[in-house]
């Protein structure tokens, strides 16, 4: 039976939170919201940049739509997704002889928007998918079969740094 390795993204291969922080607090600005800082950024990402926008905005009556928020973070992100992000020391050696020995891909609840550009920077040629429609985001396993299949694996490893990479391994 053949393995694969699959990794998340933020927070497992590259650190994001910077640019993920900075990309939060333009929308927050354009919208006349109060900014967030770096840590309580870091506390609402994990789960898709929905919930992001959620967590980050005011939680008043007057806070703007969500969806319109999202959108507009979702644009500038992609945008600007890559101006402080970098792969933790180490990783992209050790990415490289993973991939000598098992198929390896990238599942992500970043917007896949943001994932394919980074990925292909990053680590080029390798399978990845970040949030995307008509496939649930982690913790459901949808994502991570759906990159087993195309690495073309039955079983595999996932490594992961949040509570949410935990459940999708048991999932």
């Amino acid at each position: 039976m053949k393995y694969g390795i699959l990794f998340d993204l933020d927070g497992t291969l590259l650190n994001t939170l910077e640019d993920l922080t900075d990309a939060t607090n333009a929308t927050l600005c354009h919208f006349e919201c109060p900014q967030r800082s770096m840590e309580e950024v870091r506390n609402f990402v994990g789960n898709g940049a929905e919930r992001l926008i959620r967590l980050a905005l005011p939680g008043k009556d007057n806070d703007p739509e969500v969806s319109e928020v999202l959108s507009w973070y979702k644009d500038f992100y992609a945008a600007h997704s890559q101006i402080k992000t970098c792969p933790y020391a180490g990783v992209l050696e050790a990415v490289e002889a993973v991939k000598k020995a098992f198929p390896v891909a990238i599942v992500s609840n970043k917007p896949d928007t943001a994932v394919k550009p980074l990925c292909a920077r990053y680590f080029p040629g390798i399978y990845a998918l970040g949030e995307t429609a008509g496939v649930p985001r982690k913790p459901a396993a949808d994502m991570v079969y759906k990159a087993m299949a195309a690495i073309g694996v039955e079983k595999c490893v996932y490594v992961g740094d949040s509570e949410v990479d935990v459940l999708t391994a048991k999932n």
